[in-house]
């Protein structure tokens, strides 16, 4: 295994320990939430890594802050168009629209 990889693994592992305290803390102190969160950012900015998909979508695209649904942000489902899923930041009001659909190639 090379360096590279051991960096990009130990990174990956204390991203997904940052955001499982962040979790436990969203209630109680949500201002320490906010700050494991972006901690596990710089951890994935600094080691070059992509954030996993499943913590991406749990930061918001505009402000950066750590988004929960029915805590600090709202999800809703629109038919209009093509289906889709719009979050709403609590925190800068930004929306974020995912599909429903995985279009066809």
């Amino acid at each position: 295994m090379s360096e590279r990889e051991k960096i990009k693994e130990i990174a990956l592992e204390r991203i997904e320990k940052l955001f499982n305290l962040a979790l436990e803390m969203l209630h109680e102190r949500p201002d320490l939430a906010q700050k494991y969160v972006e901690n596990a950012r710089k951890i994935a900015m600094r080691a070059r890594i992509k954030m996993p998909r499943e913590k991406r979508l749990l930061i918001c695209k505009h402000c950066k802050k750590f988004i929960f649904p029915g805590v600090s942000s709202r999800v809703r489902i629109r038919l209009r168009r093509e289906p889709h899923v719009v979050i709403t930041c609590l925190y800068c009001g930004g929306h974020m629209r995912r599909p429903l659909r995985k279009r066809d190639k």
